[in-house]
């Protein structure tokens, strides 16, 4: 059985340029800085996590592991303080990577009731493959930033994360 158009219905205008969501570019929203910061950032984590898939981890994985491989010795608490994440999913996260055998918990020789993250000689390779990844997903970011831009967005995002640091 074949389907027929009712009479009165009409095809389907093509979309407007108006009519996507380039229409929301001028809106009061797309000028708030802190919009602007978190749309930011959710292109940069979503670009970063489809590059990531390949080595099946993910920016919040990544995270760890960078800093397990920092060579800082960062506690699980200050993991979790860093990252600005519940200690509970700093524990999921280092359960995942230890489970790859990219990281070890060590007893903090500050506070042995606390565990440091230290990286294993596989998780220092998965490092490393990760970096290039995540460098490569950050050039498409900011693609349509000069070197000189990029550096000094850097910088100023640095003295925003961290001004309440100083």
């Amino acid at each position: 059985m074949t389907e027929t158009a009712h009479p009165t219905a009409r095809a389907a205008a093509p979309p407007s340029p108006e009519a996507g969501i380039e229409r929301l570019y001028s809106s009061d929203l797309a000028n708030e800085t802190e919009f602007l910061a978190a749309r930011a950032r959710s292109v940069g984590s979503r670009r970063a996590n489809e590059h990531l898939a390949a080595l099946d981890l993910k920016v919040r994985s990544y995270s760890v592991l960078s800093l397990a491989c920092s060579g800082l010795n960062p506690s699980q608490r200050e993991l979790a303080e860093f990252l600005f994440l519940d200690p509970s999913q700093i524990v999921a996260l280092v359960d995942q990577l230890e489970k790859r055998g990219a990281v070890k918990r060590k007893a903090d020789p500050r506070d042995r009731r606390s565990n440091i993250i230290t990286p294993t000689a596989a998780g220092k390779r998965l490092y490393a493959q990760a970096a290039a990844v995540v460098q490569g997903a950050g050039e498409a970011s900011l693609g349509a930033l000069s070197p000189a831009e990029r550096n000094q967005l850097r910088d100023l995002l640095r003295r925003v994360a961290f001004a309440d640091q100083a």
